[in-house]
């Protein structure tokens, strides 16, 4: 969705900017309301859900990868091989997704291929069904060519058909979304294919897409549509209740599901309904999420200007910078929050908003902390896109006692456009960096995510066993970042239940690789085991995978699952 604004939402913009300005009261939000974070509730692994965008990614430096490591981006949507979009009064195609494949994957996002977008104008126009299928063949055969290209998930196969398929050239959607689906099976059996990508949520369009889509053996691997609205955060729970509801209904196993467009052109900007996507999405079991694309392309969809963060790109570089897992909040009203605990170094970061006046932060769950713990109090500006701001504004330090494990923190005079952060954590013994990196918070490749009482976290990593290609070799890549170029000795935590040694490759940075051996442990999913290997890191962000399969790598022998990394 590019450039449709409504009446409504440019009256909303226009309302948020006198606000901002003072010459409004605040939106209307009652003060005196109690956010609740229950840190001994986990509720998911860390993997920064709603860290992404739409066409955020250009090449060479629109954005700097200086400025996209700490936000841990999760997932992309972007422009075919070869696309030639124009969106928002582009002169030139950009954002191509083999193109920027190579930086994307050194941040650790993954992406899908919008295909559609292969043509410059939209609404897109249609040509002739001899002309998409020529398009797709091409499309699909770049990328199955690219055979160093690992991380492309899923080839969106239209964008929002509610209101850009031409029905009366091309025929029915789903009889277009089965005729094509079938079409790329026949040149690549590997990708994940997604859809069906509407513009908003609808009941009777998904159970006349999913019907056919089951009834012609063609559903999508992943189920895809976009939040756009005005407060549309306020609608993902029941979207999601019903869309499960269907699938079960239709008796289809569960796909995951992806927000690939998110936020209106008038509250994308807003810090506060970032967080409220952030909370929501994490609640509901979304899979990855994306900011949409309603300006420019390259800016990490408005949190840079000039290359330089903007007040929103602090919310989510806090949302960044959250491990481990994803633990219960309770909010308190329009006051909404995003929270997690890093059980390794015990911390505890909540990144919360969309209140004015004077609230309370109630967290629970606090005894492995300490008796006292350190509570930071941080916000963001409210300058929108085209204002830079060069750091968030430390509010308070202070020091709580822990009662019966628990702490209230007053968040007094709040704005309802800021994010604010909760940073809470012992009062000493807290390390100066991050050694401990849990493999279900990394980039998962063609694997899957699980949990056992013995991992670290909760979580590991198994079924770590592609090696054929590209586009189905497994692998995990962990993000690190370290204070000193220096070498390293990394603690790789394993369980092997295949009774012999089993290996993967090893490389960081993208060299070269090495292999590391994991000796038989007693079963799967049982943990306490590890290996040590050296490893040569670069002061800053690195980027290490450990590979059943990947490009430049033979293989591994055998099977291993990962809990996790310690660098040392």
């Amino acid at each position: 969705m590019r450039n449709r604004r409504t009446a409504a939402s440019a009256a909303i913009l226009t309302v948020l900017t006198l606000v901002a300005a003072g010459a409004l009261p605040s939106p209307a939000r009652a003060a005196g309301n109690t956010l609740t974070v229950n840190v001994g509730t986990a509720v998911r692994p860390v993997t920064h859900v709603a860290a992404g965008g739409l066409y955020a990614v250009d090449t060479g430096t629109k954005p700097p990868p200086a400025q996209m490591y700490p936000l841990r981006l999760n997932h992309l949507t972007q422009p075919p091989p070869g696309g030639q979009q124009l969106g928002n009064g582009a002169t030139t195609p950009c954002c191509d997704g083999l193109q920027i494949a190579g930086k994307v994957t050194g941040v650790g996002a993954q992406q899908f291929f919008r295909l559609p977008d292969i043509y410059p104008n939209f609404p897109y126009r249609w040509v002739s069904w001899a002309d998409w299928e020529a398009k797709v063949r091409t499309m699909v055969q770049a990328r199955v060519n690219a055979t160093a290209g690992t991380n492309i998930d899923g080839y969106e196969l239209w964008n929002e058909p509610d209101w850009t398929w031409n029905t009366s050239a091309a025929g029915t959607f789903n009889a277009g979304w089965t005729r094509t689906h079938r079409l790329i099976r026949t040149l690549d059996t590997i990708t994940p294919i997604v859809g069906p990508s509407h513009s908003i949520y609808n009941h009777s369009w998904m159970v006349s897409f999913l019907t056919n889509a089951r009834d012609t053996g063609t559903l999508p691997d992943v189920i895809v549509w976009h939040e756009l609205d005005n407060d549309s955060y306020l609608n993902v729970a029941a979207h999601v209740s019903d869309y499960r509801a269907i699938e079960q209904s239709l008796g289809i196993s569960p796909r995951p599901i992806s927000i690939n467009e998110y936020a209106s052109p008038s509250q994308v900007d807003i810090p506060s309904v970032a967080v409220h996507y952030m909370a929501v999405f994490e609640r509901h079991g979304i899979r990855s999420a994306e900011r949409a694309y309603w300006y420019e392309a390259g800016t990490l969809n408005g949190l840079l200007y000039n290359n330089a963060p903007t007040a929103s790109y602090w919310a989510y570089k806090w949302y960044g910078d959250q491990a481990g897992n994803i633990v219960q909040t309770v909010p308190g009203s329009w006051l909404e929050g995003v929270a997690s605990y890093d059980s390794t170094r015990r911390i505890v970061n909540v990144v919360l908003g969309g209140d004015s006046g004077n609230n309370t932060v109630r967290v629970n769950g606090l005894g492995a902390l300490g008796s006292q713990v350190r509570v930071t109090l941080s916000r963001t500006g409210t300058t929108g896109r085209f204002t830079n701001q060069a750091a968030p504004t430390t509010v308070s330090t202070a020091t709580y006692t822990v009662s019966n494990g628990s702490i209230s923190v007053p968040v007094t005079g709040m704005d309802a456009l800021a994010a604010y952060q909760l940073l809470i954590t012992p009062t000493s013994g807290v390390a100066t960096w991050q050694q401990r990196y849990e493999a279900e918070n990394a980039t998962v490749v063609n694997a899957n995510r699980f949990s056992s009482s013995s991992a670290s976290n909760g979580g590991y990593v198994g079924q770590i066993d592609g090696t054929a290609t590209s586009r189905g070799q497994s692998f995990v890549d962990f993000l690190v970042n370290v204070p000193q170029t220096r070498a390293y000795t990394m603690a790789i935590g394993y369980a092997n239940g295949t009774g012999a040694t089993a290996t993967h490759g090893l490389a960081y940075n993208g060299g070269a690789f090495s292999t590391v051996s994991y000796p038989a442990t007693g079963a799967w999913g049982a943990f306490g085991a590890s290996v040590t290997v050296p490893v040569n890191l670069n002061a800053g962000w690195n980027m290490i995978r450990l590979a059943k399969g990947a490009p430049n790598f033979a293989g591994g022998t055998g099977y291993a699952e990962l809990d996790a990394i310690t660098l040392s």
